[in-house]
């Protein structure tokens, strides 16, 4: 019965990328550049970004762009959406393009059409959490996002997947579904990559809002405050995300650390 169900889930979700790709290429003819749309009222050169005190919403007018294609492809999905510009490394990108795929082609992601990436590459001054549309090939959120105390102060370099470490771990997560906890609206994350982040339900890692994942705090302190190894994010997003990535979704979190992309099965 279980390998039944596990087949049934592969061919669902070959189905739903067979579709996917479908409705791209209905809209994407193969060696079409992609641009940037802006509305016709809409000076040249702009983009129609509406944002927040700590997030944006950006290229909302962005056309289609899915992750199915080819190489050269998913480089314009990097470069149309400017994330290079944002500060998301072209590493993190592909490397969770790369993960993100195995995993919807094994029939794990329940919700193939969102992709979140949190880039430690970037100092927690910075915003380094990605919320990819990958239907629309749209940028959803590029907001702040807080790491362990134990894994650094301005820039997250330390990371484990032990308990009571308060350390971030590395890797592939899916999303679970929304509670109220003692952070308020909370999201619940079930960590994929055995020995890197598996221990996420013993830690008790959730995707929170925390006050200390403000602006405010980086013009007091010129850092985020830190968390116990939760990706905590701002108070007056919680819901806004949250809300848009529950439901089995995939989180990479990702540094250059040589212990991780040695050890993930993911992106070997």
């Amino acid at each position: 019965m279980s390998e039944m169900m596990r087949k049934t889930g592969k061919y669902c979700a070959l189905l739903c990328l067979f579709g996917l790709a479908l409705a791209f290429l209905a809209f994407i003819s193969p060696g079409t550049p992609l641009h940037n749309t802006v509305p016709d009222n809409t000076p040249s050169g702009s983009t129609t970004n509406s944002s927040t005190a700590n997030g944006t919403i950006a290229n909302s007018s962005t056309p289609t762009t899915f992750f199915l294609a080819d190489s050269s492809r998913l480089n314009l999905i990097y470069d149309n959406l400017n994330l290079d510009s944002m500060g998301l490394s072209a590493e993190a990108f592909h490397k969770a393009i790369g993960g993100f795929l195995s995993m919807v082609l094994t029939g794990e992601v329940r919700n193939p059409g969102i992709l979140s990436i949190i880039d430690f590459t970037l100092p927690s001054n910075q915003k380094r959490l990605f919320v990819l549309d990958m239907l629309n090939g749209t940028l959803l959120f590029n907001t702040l996002v807080a790491h362990g105390k134990n894994s650094g102060k301005l820039i997250a370099n330390r990371f484990s997947n032990r308990y009571n470490s308060y350390m971030s771990s590395l890797g592939f997560y899916l999303t679970g579904e929304p509670f109220i906890g003692q952070h308020g609206y909370s999201l619940r994350l079930d960590g994929k990559e055995k020995g890197l982040n598996d221990n996420v339900f013993r830690r008790s890692i959730i995707m929170h809002p925390a006050g200390y994942v403000s602006e405010e705090h980086i013009r007091q302190w010129g850092y985020l405050g830190r968390s116990e190894g939760c990706p905590a994010i701002p108070e007056e997003l919680d819901r806004p995300i949250i809300d848009s990535i529950r439901g089995g979704s995939c989180l990479f979190i990702y540094a250059p650390d040589k212990k991780y992309l040695k050890r993930s099965k993911l992106l070997s």
